[in-house]
């Protein structure tokens, strides 16, 4: 079959064997229907009445290598409805001939996004999301060394436009490796996109007694759109007390910095970010964050 991706152009081949001109011959693609084309050469020029309106603007016969018996038919912008059979039929007086192709579709989804949903059995819970795929992706969680890690769940939904949303879950654990991949695959593209995520230390509880759960949803999707960025930022509050005055440790991995937290996160437009809001920059490179506090008070 011939396979496309969902949105881009594709080209259907078709040619003469032996090998003649057909310049002078009828060119009729169409799927099911013989009087319903998707596309009709003929008398030396394209003809459009009676095309099926769903590939009217979006067909291209391709007369280069007419000569040379060669009657591909391009289809623009291809969409899910363009999915399966069709037929190349030529004729020329008494003489004629017809083949038929497959036309598979598939669609790369969005970059997944990671996000951290809080901790669970001892360890941290994360969640991996995308959409737009086609057909049902593979979901996969990786360590460095490729080796598979086994998830928690996963969910696929099918959308309107019948692509596919997925998402897959997985924990960490302080024991297990904090730095993984979240793989979705395209099995027919053999194409995948990837997101990675490193969970430092101070992540869970036991590293020290005050910091005690997470805030859900802290982590900001986006920033782990850029596979470069795989720590991510954490803060880590330099007193037991219930509210956000006083000082907190800010740090990237292993490194780290002190001050006042609306002195160090700043919005996108330059305003102090609410460290509730779990995103914001450092320096010049976005970063994420999330806020630990102790139980009691509990975190606002």
């Amino acid at each position: 079959p011939v396979v496309a991706i969902l949105g881009q152009d594709i080209v259907l081949p078709c040619h003469l064997s032996p090998t003649m001109s057909a310049a002078n011959m009828e060119v009729r693609w169409f799927r099911s229907e013989f009087s319903s084309f998707a596309h009709l050469y003929r008398d030396g020029m394209d003809q459009y009445k009676g095309q099926m309106p769903e590939y009217q603007r979006r067909t291209e016969f391709l007369k280069a290598g007419l000569t040379d018996g060669n009657v591909p038919l391009r289809i623009l912008s291809v969409k899910h409805s363009d999915e399966g059979q069709y037929r190349c039929f030529v004729q020329a007086d008494i003489f004629y001939g017809e083949t038929i192709l497959e036309l598979k579709t598939a669609g790369l989804g969005s970059a997944p996004l990671i996000s951290v949903e809080g901790h669970q059995d001892g360890g941290i819970r994360l969640v991996c999301r995308s959409a737009g795929w086609y057909p049902e992706p593979e979901l996969l969680w990786k360590d460095p060394n490729g080796q598979h890690l086994p998830s928690l769940s996963e969910t696929k939904s099918r959308e309107e436009n019948s692509e596919f949303a997925a998402e897959t879950a997985i924990i960490v654990r302080e024991q297990s490796n904090q730095n993984l991949s979240c793989y979705f695959r395209n099995t027919v593209l053999n194409q995948e996109k990837v997101s990675a995520v490193y969970i430092a230390e101070p992540f869970f509880p036991r590293v020290n007694p005050w910091m005690t759960r997470l805030i859900p949803n802290s982590i900001c999707p986006t920033t782990l759109r850029d596979l470069t960025l795989r720590t991510v930022c954490w803060a880590v509050r330099d007193s037991l007390r219930g509210d956000i005055a006083g000082r907190w440790r800010w740090g990237l991995g292993d490194a780290g910095l002190w001050g006042w937290p609306k002195s160090l996160c700043r919005g996108r437009d330059g305003s102090a970010t609410d460290l509730r809001r779990g995103s914001g920059l450092w320096g010049s490179q976005k970063i994420t964050f999330i806020l630990s506090c102790p139980l009691t008070p509990p975190c606002p």
